[in-house]
């Protein structure tokens, strides 16, 4: 039995394929989560290319994949996503903030039509489901995981995921915004006690004051919600496109010295928590 979490892209807003970002790497957000036999994906940016792939050679062909939100950033690999396009294979979506707006099936199929995409969905021969739900409920995906949902603070609107297996937990926690003072009690409800959170950290507290409205967090807001809440370590995830693996250096040696507990995600990175 194993938990492992690993991390496909850590970008935030766009990709950044260039040297200055070989370090921590330019892929936007995209993690997968292994859960014994089960294969849990956290969104949809461009690294599910390469995770696809790596589906593809271990032979894993069915997968929930859960979005935290359909903006750009966070969908824009699943055209590329090699194991949709083989009808051998079969693919729970999840959304929880568009039930009221058409459902995640209209979204996702938008991006892919012309004169956006050459390709339409149609080509996808994998089996896909498509599932709308609420921020905030319980998702009942199998008898070996529980996962709770709840809704963050983001432009037309954003969930996080605490996914519990084997007496572990992480929590996927992107995009959200904090406000200055108050701690965001719906996500220190999600997080209390969980062995893994990974959190919008993609400002410092320096420049959030300038981003205000943006819908992102900090990493000292994450490390300070994480303190509160008894997590064991927290992941620095969703990495301003303008910080570059020498900005990102100095944030990893800051928050080391704040707490012991943090520390920054990389593309390929990954974490056994079982």
């Amino acid at each position: 039995m194993a938990f492992a979490v690993k991390f496909w892209g850590v970008r935030g807003s766009i990709a950044t394929p260039s040297p200055e970002y070989m370090d921590f790497g330019g892929n936007t957000s995209c993690v997968e989560v292994i859960a014994g036999d089960e294969v849990y994906i956290f969104d949809c940016g461009s690294g599910i290319r390469n995770l696809g792939k790596a589906l593809l050679e271990r032979e894993v062909k069915t997968a929930n994949i859960l979005l935290s939100h359909t903006h750009w950033d966070h969908i824009n690999g699943f055209p590329f996503f090699l194991p949709a396009y083989l009808d051998t294979h079969a693919f729970h979506l999840w959304a929880g903030h568009l039930i009221d707006d058409g459902g995640v099936e209209k979204v996702m199929s938008g991006q892919m039509m012309q004169p956006m995409f050459p390709v339409p969905m149609e080509a996808m021969r994998s089996n896909i489901m498509f599932h709308d739900f609420r921020a905030g409920e319980k998702l009942n995906l199998s008898k070996k995981t529980k996962i709770k949902t709840a809704l963050l603070n983001h432009p037309n609107g954003a969930t996080a995921y605490r996914l519990e297996f084997g007496g572990k937990s992480m929590c996927y926690v992107t995009d959200t915004e904090h406000v200055v003072g108050k701690p965001d009690q719906t996500i220190l409800k999600l997080i209390e006690g969980a062995d893994l959170v990974i959190y919008d950290c993609t400002y410092t507290d320096d420049e959030f004051e300038k981003k205000m409205g943006w819908g992102h967090s900090s990493w000292q807001e994450g490390v300070r919600l994480c303190q509160a809440a008894n997590v064991k370590s927290l992941a620095i995830f969703h990495h301003d496109p303008e910080h570059e693996d020498i900005f990102m250096r100095k944030v990893e040696k800051q928050a080391r010295s704040t707490w012991d507990g943090a520390f920054v995600a990389r593309d390929n990175m990954m974490i056994k928590l079982l």
